[in-house]
């Protein structure tokens, strides 16, 4: 039965792994199986660093959105029309 519920573990962590779904690799990880054969705890080692990787790529994407955005939004500032203010007193 252990054996198991640790093959589940192994398989849902390799799937939110494979979706890039973080937040089911940490509530993964605040559930771990209570223990591991030598074999699983590797194979687990190996899937959580690769869940690092996964979530160092997202940072990195979200991370250039946020540039992206950034430049966007001072080329609309640098191409609008300038404001006139309330003592504009030119005709």
């Amino acid at each position: 039965m252990h054996g198991e519920r640790l093959q589940m573990w192994l398989n849902q962590l390799k799937s939110a792994i494979l979706t890039k779904d973080l937040s089911k690799v940490t509530e993964l990880l605040e559930n771990l199986p209570d223990s591991f054969t030598t074999e699983d705890a590797t194979q687990a080692s190996y899937l959580l660093a690769e869940a690092a990787n996964v979530a160092k790529e997202l940072r990195d994407e979200v991370r250039q959105d946020l540039l992206q955005v950034k430049k966007n939004i001072d080329f609309l500032k640098s191409t609008g029309t300038p404001r006139k203010t309330k003592f504009d007193v030119t005709y």
